[in-house]
This record gives C-alpha cells, structure tokens and sequence, in this order.
C-alpha cells in the first residue's frame, strides 16, 4: 500500500510554478494554500519573482533552504521529469503534476510521462497525476488545498475521486450551493503512478471519511480493484464504508468483431457494471444521484430491512412515493394494528390511516409529530419518508423541528421530502442543520433509501469462498488444448471442446465425429436414438444458419435424410467452409435452454456471462456478468439476476428447476478458464436445465483459444 500522507498531511510543500499573475494556475494554487490556511510552510519556486503574495520566493528547487514532504508542479511538461529529480533530491516523498502535455496529447508526451512515472518509482514517491486539478483535504489539523478549484470546500464526511478535473470544479460549485462537505477531494488525472486503488486503500482507514464517491472512466486493474472495493464495503465498524460510483462511456457499442456470444454481449459496460456488483460498489448514472446517495448514507443509518413507511400532507406525493419505492424494490410497510389505532386518536378521520399515512393538506405540526411518533417505533418499519407540501397553514418550520425529533428519538433512517424551493427554505435549513437528508422530490429520496437497503443487504450477505474442485482431470483438459495449439489452430471444434469440459466434469452428452453416413449409423446405434447431427467446422460458427444441425432423429431413415440434407445445404450455404466431419450425438432431454460463456478481457481477464441461451440469446439479452474466479454465493446471485429467473422458480405448476447444478456449471466453468489462460473464448449454448434433482446438461460448446497472458 503506497504511502499517501506526504499527499494529503505534508508538513512541508514546495510549489514549483508558483505565480503572482492574475488569473494563473500558479497563482491559483498557491492563494488556495496560502488563503485556505494551510497549517505547514510554504516555499514558492519561481525564477522570476522575489515573493509571492508575502511569502519568500525561491529561484530553484535547490535553493530551497529545507527538505520539504510535498511538490506541486506547474511548469510546462518537458521541464517536469528533470524537476521532479531535484524534488526527490530535496525530500520530497510526494508530488503532484497539474501540468498538462502528456500521455493525452500522444507522441512525445507519453515518453515524458513514463519518465516521471520511472522517475517516482525509482524514488519511492507517491505522484499524483499528471494533467489533474490537484487535491485537497480539509482536514483542520492541515487544511491543505493543493488545487485551482475556486476556494476551500466545507470540511465533511465524504472523499471524490474523479479523473476529470473539469468535472471536479463542476462538483465543487454544485456541492458549494447544497452546503455540501468534503474530507478530500482528488483529481486524479493520467494515473502515472497513484491511481483509484492506491486512494482507494488510502480512504479505507481515513477516520474523516466514511462515505467515498467516484467518477471513473476507466481502471487498470479489475480482479484487485474488487478486492479492495470488496475489503472496504463489507469491513466492520468503522472500517466499513459506502463506494458510490459514475462510471462514464455507458454507450459504447460492445466487444469487436467478436466469435462467440459472451464475446458480442460482453460489452465494456457490462464488465464494470460486473466488477461494482462484486465489489459492492453501489453504481449511480446522475450526478444528482451521487449526492443524493451521498447524503443519505453519511446522515444515517442503515435500515434493517426494505419496509418502507410514508408520512404525507398530499395524496399525490404520497402515490408518487409509493410507486417509487416499489420500482427501486422498497416495500410498503404493513402497519401494525396498535399502530393504526395510535393514528386514528390523533389524526382526523379524512385522515389515511394505512401506509402511506396523508395527515392531509391542513396539517399544522402537531398533526406530523403524533403520525411520526407511531409509525417510526411500528416493529414492522425498517425506514421513514417524511413529504410535506407548504399550503398556507402549514407550520413549515415547526414541522421540519418535529421531523428531527423522531429521527434523533430512532435508530431508523428518516429521509424528507419538503416539496418547493422558497415557502419551505425555513424548514429545508432546519433539517441540514440537524443532518436530515432532504429531497426535491419523492422519487429521490426513495430511490436512496432503496440503494441504503441494497447496501445493507450486501454487508449482511452470507460470506463464501471461491469452490475449488478436486473431482477433475487437469491433465486431460491440458492435453486436448495443447494438441490444437500444437497444430497451431485456435478454435477447438465442439467434440475437443467437450472433452475439456468432460474433464473438468462439466455435463456433456456422448458424441462421436462421423465422416461417412454409415460413420454415423453406426454411431447413432453405439448411444441409441433419438439423435442429433451438428456440422463440425471451425469456419462456421452459427451452425443453424447454414443448416448445419438436425434434431430429433429417432431411426436410422430418419438420420440417413438429414445426412443428406445436410450435406446438401453445406454445400449451398457455405461452400468454402472447412468441414471436418459431423458430430453424432446423443439427444438431451428438452429443458429451459440457458447458456454459459467466457471472453477474456484484455483488461480484466476472464469474464464470465450466464442467462437465457438459446438461438435468440443476442436479441433478448436476458444475462448477467461476473469476473473469475466466481464465488459460490456470486453463482447464486448471478442465477437471480436475471429477468428470466422467475422461470427458474416453481411456475405455473411446473416444479423449481436445479439452481445448483447450474451454479456448479458456472463455478466449474470459472475454475477451468482460470487454469488455463489460453482460453479466450467459450460457449457453452444451450445448457439444458431440468427440474431441481435432475440437473442439467450441455448440449453444444465451443472453445477459442489465444496466446495465455
């Protein structure tokens, strides 16, 4: 773990590029220190200046008259590499580059940032950046403002990690007009050298910080991003810490010119949107979303469970609330009767008694504190959502005293929704004052309550370990996949597929390749009709489309007319094709078609998908996706997933069907493409999945391979 406090708590900083020019970067950063009352020394470094802003101005570097922990760099690119040396050479044991000019202008300027990268590592020193707008911390204890952002953002609870730093001063303003407050904020730029994870591991033991929000467009390393994203989500007490994250680029078009499904259907998104379920990272879209989250999870705690009550002076805002917590996958709490009963003593009979509770429009704050009061201590509510609507008696104010009152009374999240901007201004600043969370709207403040459940239900998850097999034949897989790449092929026809799999003791059907029609006979009569007849060609991919499989087959006529339709259709439909022969193989037991696949991202390594198979996997896109290796509990969670898993249940008479099978098809298969790195791709599609007892089988696969990273 990289050692950041010379970044964030320096007793010492030397701001090389320091300026008194109006309107600089250099002045900029250097008045933020200077003004922000940063609690260390300060030594400027500019060649053309005596002082700067009162402060002693020094030539060079080496003319600084004492070590110093930390320096920022404002100097054109070129001359950073060689200034960052003499940094080193002063003491410096962190930097950060705000120059710009580097790896995202291409050509010399990724030289130059492989320089300062070198330069860094060779010295031990923690470099931010380059081309970032800086850091801060508002830490009282060193109040460092390292940044050109306009002034010092109110201290808090709260860390940002952005790698825009256009959009940092954005976030900056925005949380300035919400009095929103930080305990540090980091552009990190480029990434030459301190990166999301390093602050990441940092900010797992901050005690300032018990939220962390991130903006990320991209991450270099995904299977130890998880782990600790994973360490820092799932910690105890204090260690233990929300990740709210933006993850930008979610229109890109998907994995290129890909040969398998999981390969088309893998796009870029999919994968980071696998790499936050597994590391507990709750993933938002807006902006508004991050600090609506962001404020729910540092004002409160986290409810127990997902019953949600309302308490509304309007029908429709309640209604609007209600189908919001139902569409986020909140339930409407069930009020218990000593509850209801409480309501009715205090509450006028045009009242609604029932959850969502309407004190109705003329409620004054009396009204609000007798409804608060019983529902927050009803057993059966796990969180609150307080809406109020300022009509001309409403006791706006009042009413926001008595909101506090019941949250500070309760150990359950209360969340308010005051409803306008001016009329309830007054009540608004009451509940920022005493750390309520307030909403614009319904929707929002159900929709964080919702992603509070989901975080507890995530730290609440039984706890499992990546299953390691020990039924299967390495050997054996090892060897079929060394004879393709042997003859230097990459894609294993489905029989040599299947052999890995059998190894790994994946469900496969007896196959056999025919040549001949009187092969195939005699291979049909071997594992008995009914059979199925599929083209073996590593040419064609899609069999289907060029009449390359046939099903059913129950007599030797029957199978002898497809040999020859078959053959046929080869020959019309794709005539230069490589065909080895074709696979005989036992027909499976018909079951609900499901598909397994891996593509190997260049990134992140192997990425599991599972979902509804069949030949209309890539119109329905009915999957979900995991990194490898999977977890037992992971498997699971990936079966649930899925828009189809209702089917997966008992359904309409039909029993449960055999979720772990399935599960150990997914742990098999993530086991396998784990141990050997040179599979790039795999199908497995469809695997057939019978009712809970009778397992499932794969029914056709296809492996590709590539050179193991």
């Amino acid at each position: 773990m990289k050692d950041l406090n010379a970044i964030f708590s320096p007793s010492s900083i030397a701001v090389i590029g320091a300026s008194s020019r109006e309107g600089s970067v250099g002045q900029s950063i250097f008045r933020n220190l200077l003004y922000g009352r940063y609690t260390g020394v300060l030594y400027p470094v500019n060649p053309k200046a005596r002082s700067i802003n009162g402060v002693r101005c020094y030539p060079t570097v080496a003319e600084v008259p004492d070590p110093f922990d930390l320096a920022i760099l404002i100097i054109p690119a070129p001359a950073c590499p060689q200034t960052l040396r003499e940094c080193v050479a002063r003491g410096a044991k962190g930097a950060v580059i705000i120059s710009a000019g580097f790896k995202e202008i291409g050509g010399e300027g990724v030289a130059l940032e492989e320089e300062v990268k070198a330069v860094a590592r060779e010295a031990g020193v923690a470099l931010v950046g380059p081309n970032c707008l800086g850091v801060i911390n508002t830490d009282p204890a060193a109040r460092v403002n390292a940044s050109f952002a306009v002034g010092m953002p109110a201290p808090g609870s709260i860390a940002f990690i952005s790698q825009s730093g256009a959009l940092c001063t954005s976030v900056l303003d925005y949380a300035k007009g919400l009095d929103f407050g930080f305990s540090k904020f980091i552009s990190i730029g480029n990434k030459a050298d301190v990166n999301e994870l390093d602050l990441l591991r940092y900010l797992h033991h901050d005690p300032e910080t018990r939220v962390i929000l991130m903006y990320l467009e991209d991450l270099a390393n995904g299977y130890e991003f998880i782990q600790a994203a994973r360490a820092i989500t799932s910690g105890e007490g204090e260690d233990r810490k929300p990740i709210i994250a933006i993850k930008s680029g979610t229109t890109a078009q998907g994995a290129k010119a890909a040969s398998s499904h999981t390969g088309s259907l893998a796009s870029s998104d999919e994968v980071y949107d696998a790499i936050f379920t597994q590391a507990g990272i709750l993933r938002v879209e807006r902006i508004e979303d991050l600090f609506d989250l962001a404020l729910g999870f540092s004002q409160q705690p986290l409810p127990r469970g997902r019953r949600v009550a309302i308490v509304t002076n309007a029908g429709g805002p309640g209604i609007m609330a209600t189908d919001a917590c139902i569409r986020y996958g909140l339930e409407l709490a069930h009020l218990e009767e000593a509850t209801v009963a409480e309501l009715k003593r205090h509450l006028p009979p045009t009242s609604n008694f029932n959850n969502p509770v309407d004190v109705i429009g003329d409620a004054k704050a009396d009204r609000y504190e007798a409804a608060l009061n019983a529902v927050i201590h009803d057993p059966g509510v796990d969180g609150l959502i307080v809406i109020l609507t300022p009509q001309s008696m409403t006791e706006v104010t009042e009413t926001a005293r008595k909101v506090v009152e019941a949250e500070k009374a309760s150990d359950k999240p209360v969340l308010a929704n005051f409803m306008g901007i001016v009329d309830v201004s007054a009540g608004v600043e009451v509940l920022k004052q005493h750390d309520v969370p307030h909403f614009m709207f319904p929707e929002s403040a159900a929709k964080t309550l919702a992603a509070m459940v989901r975080y507890t239900e995530w730290c609440n998850r039984p706890r499992t370990t990546v299953m390691l097999f020990q039924d299967l034949d390495r050997e054996a897989a090892g060897k079929a996949i060394a004879a393709a790449e042997g003859e230097g092929r990459s894609h294993m026809p489905e029989l040599e597929a299947l052999e890995v799999f059998r190894a790994y003791r994946l469900p496969t059907l007896p196959s056999r390749l025919a040549t001949t029609a009187d092969e195939a006979l005699e291979a049909a009569e071997g594992m008995g009709y009914p059979v199925v007849l599929k083209v073996v060609s590593a040419d064609i991919v899609h069999k289907l489309d060029v009449g390359g499989v046939a099903v059913g087959l129950e007599n030797p006529t029957e199978m002898l007319n497809a040999w020859i339709k078959m053959q046929k259709s080869l020959k019309e439909k794709a005539p230069g094709a490589r065909v080895l022969g074709i696979n005989v193989q036992k027909m499976a037991p018909k079951g609900l078609e499901m598909i397994v696949g891996v593509n190997r991202n260049p990134k992140f390594g192997p990425v599991l998908m599972f979902g509804l198979g069949g030949t209309y996997v890539e119109a329905l896109q009915d999957v979900t996706f995991r990194l490898c290796p999977i977890r037992e509990l992971g498997a699971h969670h990936m079966i649930e997933q899925i828009r189809a898993s209702r089917i997966l249940g008992p359904f309409r008479g039909k029993r449960a069907k055999d979720k772990r099978a399935m599960a150990e098809i997914i742990m098999r298969t993530s086991q396998l493409v784990m141990d050997f790195p040179q599979i790039r791709e795999l199908d497995m599609n469809p695997v057939f999945l019978y009712e809970e007892g009778e397992g499932a089988m794969v029914a056709d696969a296809r492996i590709i391979l590539g050179p193991a990273e």
